[in-house]
């Protein structure tokens, strides 16, 4: 991404209009997380002292670039899914199948920020083994990465739950919302540890 783009999207982020909005920015900074993680790596792989990582390390680099692609289409994905429920939300009360409208287009703007929540949280688990695995001079580029993607994986939820708080149908809801609360539980004390680990090795 270019000044430019990045120019454009924070005035449009910025601006009133419905998208991007959370969901977008979410996305971007996991994709941001991610990159850095593929950073340190191609920093790492070549060096003689971590040779016996070099396969693990390319294995996670495949992984990685194809999650920093998939985030960044989500960017617009997210914008794209928002617009329609932002149609329904105008459409008169008393209208027939308002309501059916409604609940499709709540459902189908939760998807891409679940999806970022996935991919986040994988993000981190990635981000505390490249703590173990990964050159020492990149360090700090690991608790950078964990960072946004945790930060990615709170703004992703938060998006979730949005959509999933207006669901006339509780059953789909709350199946949403009980993975949202099962991601989020399980690695917000890694991307906290892996965080906390870079921290003091600086110290």
């Amino acid at each position: 991404m270019n000044k430019k783009k990045i120019s454009e999207f924070n005035a449009l982020l910025a601006s009133k209009a419905p998208a991007p909005g959370g969901g977008g920015a979410s996305a971007l900074a996991a994709s941001l997380g991610a990159a850095l993680g593929s950073m340190v790596i191609n920093l790492t792989v070549g060096k003689k002292k971590y040779a016996r990582f070099e396969a693990e390390l390319n294995e996670i680099l495949s992984e990685l670039e194809t999650m920093r692609l998939r985030l960044e289409e989500l960017v617009n994905e997210d914008a794209e899914a928002f617009l329609p429920l932002s149609k329904a939300y105008s459409i008169p009360k008393d209208a027939p199948g308002r309501e059916e409208e409604l609940e499709r287009c709540l459902r189908i703007a939760a998807q891409p920020p679940m999806e970022m929540l996935r991919l986040a949280c994988r993000g981190i688990i990635i981000h505390q083994r490249l703590e173990l695995i990964g050159s020492q001079l990149a360090i700090s580029d690991v608790g950078t990465g964990a960072v946004m993607l945790w930060a990615a994986m709170y703004g992703a939820a938060m998006n979730v739950r949005v959509n999933t708080k207006l669901m006339k149908d509780r059953e789909y809801a709350d199946a949403l919302n009980a993975e949202v609360e099962k991601l989020m539980n399980e690695h917000w004390v890694i991307a906290e540890e892996t965080y906390k680990k870079v921290w003091e090795r600086l110290a």
